[in-house]
């Protein structure tokens, strides 16, 4: 399987998983919170921080619809995209605030013209949005740059994924392909985790899971199954404005999530041999299970009957599972009540 290089990082099969925390327009216009979602995803411990660059007059018409009309001080979508806008000099700001905090900043094109922008202040790779699988203008002006690709599904068939795959690999562009449901919040039984392996073995490619459920559940799972990167949207607070709010988690669920996804890293990367725990468990073993005891007083020569043998801890003597094996055996010593018996009180000879 092909690996991809994301600045200096290595994404891929057997390295640590790509998570991008999405901000979307959870910003809202201001350019202050952009700047603090750059700290507070810092501190969550992901890999890369992810906006969307947006050109009103590249990307819209005036009568472009509302996906959902949630503005009151727009009046039309275009005004909304007009009033998310920054200058080329404000993204080189959120730009070299990521690199100053260590991590990758990552922008959605929604025109020719932002790639144009974006390439201007440096970035190391493309995330294509779901509605823009299909624009081949978008995506040629992409591979000119020599970047790698992150190629979203979210809202495309299986033949529009194809064909943008064909065009990256004509070019010969490194890129990965997430899994992703145009929904939003998108539910449980649209998540698609059996599209991360189906996408891994038709592309050859590393693969991601791109959620919109609003819950930590399907990155965690997705790293269970393989995924390679993750890209997960964030928001400060359910309570803020705008229409990816409930598709969101928080800051305190992002740092869950990362918390999370190295755990299980951890656990995928270090199998178990069950033979080599049990034996490096033994003296747990000795605190936890239970020997064989006197259930009473019991004399030298004593034929061994059930009724005078019990098990209780610690495992130090003769095993539990082995209490049976005594019944019919004669005793060597005396042996008081509740006395842990051991191998040296038992003449094995049946009478």
């Amino acid at each position: 399987m092909k690996q991809l290089t994301i600045k200096n990082k290595e994404v891929g099969a057997g390295q640590r998983v790509f998570i991008i925390a999405e901000v979307a327009q959870a910003h809202d216009g201001s350019l202050g919170t952009a700047h603090a979602f750059i700290d507070a995803v810092a501190d969550a411990g992901v890999d890369a921080i992810k906006f969307q660059t947006h050109i009103a007059s590249a990307e819209s018409t005036y009568g472009e619809p509302w996906r959902v009309k949630f503005s009151k001080q727009d009046k039309t979508r275009y005004e909304y995209w007009q009033r998310m806008e920054f200058t080329t000099a404000q993204w080189l700001g959120l730009f070299q605030h990521a690199e100053e905090r260590g991590i990758t900043f990552l922008s959605s094109p929604f025109s020719v013209e932002a790639v144009d922008l974006l390439s201007e202040i440096g970035v190391s790779a493309w995330k294509i949005a779901s509605g823009e699988v299909g624009n081949g203008i978008l995506l040629d002006r992409i591979c000119e740059t020599g970047l790698p690709v992150l190629l979203s599904s979210g809202m495309s068939s299986i033949v529009e994924v194809d064909r943008a795959t064909s065009v990256l690999q004509e070019s010969s562009i490194p890129f990965a392909v997430f899994q992703c449901s145009s929904y939003y919040p998108c539910p449980p039984e649209k998540i698609g985790l059996n599209m991360i392996d189906f996408f891994r073995e038709r592309y050859g490619c590393p693969v991601g899971l791109s959620d919109h459920s609003g819950t930590i559940y399907p990155s965690l799972s997705a790293t269970t199954l393989g995924a390679e990167l993750l890209e997960i949207h964030v928001t400060f607070s359910r309570h803020m404005f705008g229409p990816d709010v409930p598709s969101s988690v928080t800051i305190d669920e992002l740092g869950s999530l990362v918390e999370g996804v190295r755990f299980i890293e951890k656990m995928l990367k270090n199998p178990v041999d069950k033979e080599k725990l049990a034996e490096d468990l033994e003296p747990m073993r000795d605190l936890f299970t239970k020997s064989v005891v006197a259930a009473v007083d019991l004399q030298v020569g004593t034929i061994l009957q059930r009724r005078h043998l019990t098990v209780k801890k610690p495992g130090i003597g003769i095993p539990a599972e082995k209490l049976f094996d005594l019944i019919g055996c004669s005793l060597y010593n005396d042996i008081p009540k509740d006395r842990i018996i051991v191998e040296k009180d038992i003449n094995w000879e049946r009478k």
